[in-house]
């Protein structure tokens, strides 16, 4: 299987600066040359021939040729996916126009010798590699695919994006059970058959969210009583990035654990199928309040769906997103609709009474069965569950970077191109 490690970096900013420099250079050489070839010649150039024309241009490589490459074919990749959303309906989707000072370096497999627990990464001849300690977690990995230094905005340091075949196998099917997830707001997520339902709950996770838009909301209501451009100004805005970079590790984390224990329940349940409702949608055209819209946009059901989908196939479960609509709001006892209030479900047919995610977790395989909700009865048996090894995350430690200015020149003196 294929996976992506994040690992710290520890260069000294200012020599990352020049890699993601130097690639953002190439990168905009390509874009200027492009267009400026359409615009005088009124011709479209290829891939092939933008990219040897580039190559004809640099009087020195910076990088490695394979990274430069990379760089390269940037610009023509951004393009086919325009392409792309035109094609599937977007005439509003544009073409790549803006220059990058800045762009990710990138070392495909080809420039990367890894010795042991240690990779080099080359770049180019005449210039010096560089070296990166792997972690005892991939000393053992079946190989390196790419190796990228990205730099994080918010958290204003660098990171390694280690991409690696770790050499194993998805695991067998463990049955051939099939059992739904309903993704919540307040609990995460319910899943389970006819017969069992689990709740996950993670409360730190909604808290941390609500705690996280008070703190936000008192800092810019700070960062707008100060003068633009003074010290305390700077120094606000600097400390809203940290903010937001510790929140978005903090998230991370949470959905990782919540989305690891959507496969265990599978797991345990014997499935060979997770149906997953499809809520990605619950946001479009709808004006829900304005505290009902924050916790909407605070919910990251994306994130958990994308984590649940490749941690299922690593069980060798397939993932199958199912249409929710009416899912909460029909009986699963006499099938009528009644739009809930609060946590129970309360029918006001018949007057059944249940948990309402549980509700909207049976409907789901319900609808994904026989086509619509309110044919499968609730189960019997309803558990809750906690994430393992729930915690917030902790002040993270520097990195060891210098904190120097970035150390920026022309792109002339550079020599990237004669």
């Amino acid at each position: 299987m294929i996976r992506t490690y994040i690992l710290p970096c520890t260069l000294p900013c200012p020599v990352a600066d020049a890699l993601n420099l130097a690639s953002g250079a190439i990168y905009t050489q390509v874009l200027v040359s492009h267009w400026r070839v359409v615009r005088h010649r009124g011709q479209w150039l290829s891939e092939k021939a933008g990219t040897r024309w580039s190559d004809s241009r640099l009087a020195v490589k910076p990088l490695h040729a394979h990274s430069i490459d990379a760089a390269q074919q940037g610009f023509y990749k951004a393009c086919a996916a325009t392409r792309a959303l035109r094609k599937a309906g977007m005439p509003e989707a544009k073409f790549p126009h803006w220059r990058k000072r800045f762009r990710t370096t990138i070392w495909k497999n080809t420039a990367i010798k890894k010795a042991s627990a240690v990779l080099t990464l080359s770049n180019g001849k005449g210039n010096q590699p560089i070296t990166l300690t792997l972690p005892a977690l991939l000393a053992e990995v079946l190989r390196v695919l790419e190796v990228r230094l990205v730099y994080d905005k918010r958290a204003r340091r660098y990171t390694w994006h280690v991409v690696v075949e770790n050499g194993r196998q998805p695991t067998t099917i463990p049955g051939s059970n099939t059992v739904s997830a309903d993704l919540g707001e307040i609990h995460p997520a319910v899943v389970g058959d006819s017969d069992e339902a689990t709740i996950i709950g993670c409360r730190e996770r909604r808290a941390a969210s609500q705690g996280h838009a008070k703190r936000l909301a008192s800092l810019t209501a700070a960062i707008a009583k100060t003068r633009q451009g003074s010290r305390r100004y700077k120094r606000l805005l600097r400390t809203k990035a940290r903010l937001k970079a510790k929140h978005k590790r903090v998230m991370r984390d949470l959905e990782h654990k919540v989305s690891r224990a959507i496969v265990q329940v599978a797991v345990e349940r014997q499935a060979g199928t997770i149906i997953l409702g499809d809520v990605r949608d619950v946001a479009d055209g709808v004006n829900l309040g304005r505290q009902s819209n924050q916790k909407i946009s605070q919910w990251n059901h994306g994130k958990i769906r994308t984590y649940v989908e490749y941690k299922a196939q690593a069980e060798g479960i397939r993932l199958v997103l199912q249409d929710e609509h009416y899912t909460s709001q029909t009986c699963p006892q006499c099938g009528s609709r009644h739009k809930p209030h609060g946590r129970v479900y309360t029918c006001v047919q018949c007057g059944f009474s249940g948990h309402r995610d549980v509700v909207g977790q049976i409907n789901i395989l319900s609808a994904y069965t026989y086509g619509l909700p309110g044919k499968l009865p609730l189960p019997h048996t309803v558990k809750y569950r906690i994430p393992q090894q729930l915690r917030v995350l902790r002040r993270c430690q520097g990195t060891g970077q210098a904190p120097q200015p970035v150390a920026w020149r022309p792109p002339e003196q550079l020599r990237l191109w004669s």
